[in-house]
C-alpha cells in the first residue's frame, strides 16, 4: 500500500511486480495508475464512476479496486447509507471487481475509545457482510486492524492486517517481544571547550554556568529534528552516556553537553534508538506527539541505510 499514485510509480519502476494499493487516490492519477496497474482506494460514488469511465477508455475489464467504508472515522468511505447504492453501481457490469472492503479504526490505541472501537467493527461487519452477499464470486479481501488493532482487538483480524507503525517496533500495548528496527545516528564533527559566561548557539539560549565541553554533530531541523528538543529537552547517546542538547537546534547543526563523557571527534551519537528513555516513542512522549510524526518528519537528505539478518 501506498499513500499517492507517484509512489506506486516509482515502486513499479524499481521492478515491484504483486499488487499495489493507492488509499489516496484521486481522479488526476486514474490514467497513470492504469498505465501501471495500480489498484485504487475508491470512497465515494464520484471517485467509483471517475474510475470507471477511466477503465473504460483504457479498455480494460474487471479491474480491481478497493472499497474504504466510513464506521466512524470520518475522513474518507462510503456510508452504511451508501451500501444499496455501491451494490447497484458494481452489479452487472465487468469493468470493475472488488478486491477489498476495509475501514480504519479512529481510536484503536486508547482504552477509553473501546466502546467505540468495538462499534466501529460492528458497523464494518454488517456493511461488509452485505456487500459479500451482493458480490459472492468475487472472493472480498476484508481488513479493519491497524498496528494497535492488532495488537488489542484481535477477534476484528478478518482476512488481512494492516501494520503499520508496528513495523518499527512501536508497540501500543507495550509487548517486550515487539522491538524498535530503526535508529537514527549522526557523529561528532567538532568538540569544544567552553568556560563560564559564553554562550551557545542562536539566541544565545545555551548559557555557560561551569567548565563545560561542548559536541557539534551535524543534524538539525532541516533534518527533522524538530526544535522543541532544544535547550535540553531531549538528550542524545553518546558512547553510551546521556548528553543533552545545550541552546538551540539549527537548521544543520546542533550542539550537544558532553561534560564528564569520554569522547573524540568522530565518535557516533545516537539521537534515538532502542536504549530506554532513547527511543522514538520517548522522543514523542517528550514533544506531546506520537511516533509517526516523528519518524515521517525525517527528511529524505538524511541517508538511509538498510541492513538485513
Amino acid at each position: 500500500a501506498v499513500a499517492f499514485a507517484d509512489e506506486g510509480v516509482t515502486l513499479r519502476e524499481a521492478g515491484i511486480t504483486m499488487p499495489v494499493v493507492v488509499l489516496n487516490a484521486d481522479s488526476d492519477s486514474f490514467e497513470i495508475m492504469i498505465d501501471y496497474g495500480l489498484e485504487p482506494e475508491i470512497y465515494s460514488f464520484s471517485s467509483l464512476e471517475a474510475f470507471s469511465q477511466a477503465v473504460r477508455r483504457h479498455g480494460e475489464t474487471l479491474y480491481p479496486i478497493h472499497l474504504k467504508l466510513d464506521t466512524g472515522m470520518h475522513r474518507l468511505g462510503f456510508t452504511e447509507s451508501d451500501i444499496d447504492g455501491v451494490v447497484t453501481a458494481l452489479r452487472d457490469q465487468r469493468t470493475l471487481y472488488i478486491r477489498s472492503v476495509f475501514t480504519h479504526l479512529a481510536g484503536s490505541d486508547e482504552e477509553r475509545h473501546n466502546d467505540f472501537t468495538r462499534g466501529q467493527i460492528a458497523r464494518y461487519t454488517a456493511m461488509s457482510d452485505q456487500l459479500l452477499e451482493a458480490f459472492p464470486g468475487e472472493h472480498i479481501i476484508r481488513h479493519v486492524c491497524n498496528t494497535a488493532g492488532i495488537e488489542r482487538f484481535p477477534e476484528a483480524q478478518f482476512d488481512m492486517v494492516r501494520l503499520g507503525v508496528g513495523l518499527y517496533g512501536i508497540s501500543f500495548a507495550h509487548q517486550e517481544q515487539l522491538l524498535p528496527v530503526s535508529t537514527l545516528r549522526s557523529r561528532i564533527v567538532q568538540i569544544k571547550e567552553l568556560q563560564p559566561g559564553e554562550t551557545v548557539g542562536y539566541g544565545r539560549w545555551g548559557i555557560i554556568d561551569r567548565p563545560t565541553r561542548t559536541a557539534t554533530v551535524p543534524i538539525g531541523y532541516a533534518d527533522g529534528l524538530d526544535r522543541h528538543l532544544s535547550r535540553g529537552a531531549w538528550s542524545m547517546l553518546v558512547n553510551g552516556r546521556p548528553a543533552p542538547i545545550i541552546g538551540n537546534i539549527c537548521m544543520d547543526t546542533c550542539m550537544l553537553d558532553i561534560t564528564g563523557i569520554d569522547a573524540r571527534e568522530g565518535d557516533p551519537v545516537t539521537i534515538f534508538g532502542a536504549e530506554p528513555g532513547n527511543t522514538v516513542s520517548d522522543m514523542a512522549a517528550v514533544l506531546k506527539t506520537i511516533p509517526y510524526e516523528i519518524m515521517t518528519s525525517i527528511s529524505t537528505r538524511v541517508k538511509r541505510v538498510y541492513t538485513k539478518e
